[in-house]
Order: C-alpha cells, then structure tokens, then sequence
C-alpha cells in the first residue's frame, strides 16, 4: 500500500510542479524511464516469488537507470547513440515482458 501511495503522490506532485527536463538530459530520460520500468517489474516479480529484497531493488534500480544512461550518452559521443538507445530499449523490453509473463503466469497461474 505505501508503493502505491508513494505513486500517486509522484504523479500528482509531477502535475502540479509541472517539472522542466533540461535540454541536455532529454535523450536519456526515456531510456531511464524504460530502465527504471524494467527493475519495477523486475521487483513485483521477485515479491511474488517470495525473494524480494529491498536492498536489491534499490541498487538494481539505481544501476539500471545509470547504466541505460551511461550507454546512450557513450553512444551520442560516438555519434551511434539512435542505435544504441534502440538496443537498450529493445534489451529492457525484452526483460519487461519477461517479467510481466512470469507476474502473469503467478497471479493468473496461467
């Protein structure tokens, strides 16, 4: 209850500040956000298999982000950053329905 608490409290100070992503951090934003999603449900699916961990999920969510990030900045610097942000997307996506079917399959036993 106080994950979801905590995210409706996000969202709406989000909407109410109304915060400005600067410019130069604006290609790494939805990278982040597709890292930060994949250790999301990354977590979900180790609480429903009994193994969470929050010392874990924090560092997992903290290292993800940072190294999407880090990917795609080395990628702009060596002018491939549109193919390297692609694969991570394509690399995360694949983890997010990876988890997503194993949440699925516990909660639907399907």
């Amino acid at each position: 209850m106080i994950a979801v608490l905590g995210l409706v409290l996000g969202v709406v100070a989000g909407v109410l500040t109304r915060p400005v992503v600067p410019t130069g951090v604006e290609p790494y934003l939805p990278i982040a956000v597709v890292a930060a999603l994949d250790a999301v449900f990354g977590g979900v699916r180790a609480m429903l298999d009994g193994v969470f961990d929050d010392k874990v999920f924090v560092v997992s969510f903290l290292s993800n982000v940072t190294v999407a990030a880090l990917i795609v900045f080395l990628g702009d610097k060596l002018g491939v950053g549109a193919q390297l942000s692609t694969g991570v997307v394509v690399v995360l996506g694949i983890r997010i329905f990876s988890n997503t079917a194993a949440i699925r399959r516990h909660v639907f036993g399907a």
